[in-house]
């Protein structure tokens, strides 16, 4: 992996970027192409401050040509970014691995409107893991468990466990009872990009996504459910509930896109990770870490 050769600043790690072949006269014809929502202005202003460099670290300026075939790094900023009001909570941690409680709402990773008020830089900005990578993913409105590595050395052997599908993935939500049901039941089906590109959906093709849908109790104003995702596409959980009938509570995207507003931070997805269960590739062990979050409406 290239090394940056600008450092992590309050937990924010820099940007890089790939010059592609093309026909741009400087560097920062490029970057007003590339990313035309960003003042020119703003370019500038990193440029004068050095915080647009290449991957040998030379400071770029406004008249830097154009080199295809090169990384660039520089720091991405936020406009305005929304205070997320909840906290995460750190329930494991080894020379291996971080297991972090994630609260609905937060990113696990910066993108778009979200780059300080994110999982993976509010615990850089604590300086003890300056090595912190997320081992997967889940949705911002999601909350429970994510694992984390911190340990270069041992990384590729717990990110194997996510590639094969050696991790089990407990999932709760709350949705409506539906009396047609039969389960436990398993969802199939192919699940692609939707429109619009933050959606997904479903279409005919041999079956990519698998859920299993067990029904746990009754509760007020619908019931609870437990979801063993098999496979991990985007909004898998999700759709497949939408799909059978019971769309989680407060979903936003599924069954229908809702207009959108601002975050209701009363009224979150009712989707919960409840516990990630493996083998741990080092050691040997059965390791099951589980969320402390409630969903009740």
């Amino acid at each position: 992996m290239l090394r940056s050769p600008l450092p992590t600043v309050d937990g924010v790690s820099p940007s890089c970027k790939f010059l592609p072949a093309g026909h741009w006269k400087t560097v920062l014809d490029f970057l007003k192409e590339r990313y035309p929502k960003v003042l020119v202005s703003d370019w500038l202003s990193r440029m004068k401050k050095g915080e647009v460099v290449d991957e040998n670290g030379r400071a770029l300026n406004p008249d830097t040509p154009y080199c295809a075939g090169i990384h660039i790094f520089y720091y991405r900023e936020v406009d305005s970014e929304i205070k997320i009001p909840f906290l995460e909570r750190i329930i494991h941690e080894d020379e291996h691995i971080l297991v972090i409680d994630k609260p609905h709402f937060l990113p696990v990773t910066p993108s778009g409107r979200f780059l300080r008020e994110t999982l993976l830089v509010r615990l850089k900005k604590n300086g003890k893991w300056k090595n912190l990578v997320p081992l997967h993913r889940i949705d911002r409105e999601t909350a429970g468990i994510v694992l984390f590595s911190h340990n270069p050395a041992t990384r590729g052997k717990y990110a194997f466990l996510f590639q094969s599908r050696m991790v089990t993935k407990v999932y709760e939500a709350l949705a409506p009872s539906n009396s047609d049901l039969s389960f436990p039941l398993k969802r199939r089906s192919r699940i692609v990009r939707g429109e619009p590109f933050f959606r997904m959906k479903e279409v005919e093709g041999i079956s990519n996504a698998e859920t299993d849908i067990s029904f746990v109790e009754e509760m007020a104003g619908g019931a609870l459910y437990k979801l063993q995702s098999v496979t991990g596409k985007k909004h898998q959980i999700r759709l497949h509930l939408a799909s059978v009938g019971i769309p989680i509570f407060n979903d936003r995207l599924y069954p229908d896109l809702r207009d959108k507003t601002n975050d209701d931070f009363f009224n979150p997805l009712r989707l919960l990770v409840r516990a990630l269960i493996f083998k741990d590739p080092i050691t040997g062990q059965a390791r099951c870490f589980g969320s402390a979050g409630a969903l009740e409406q």
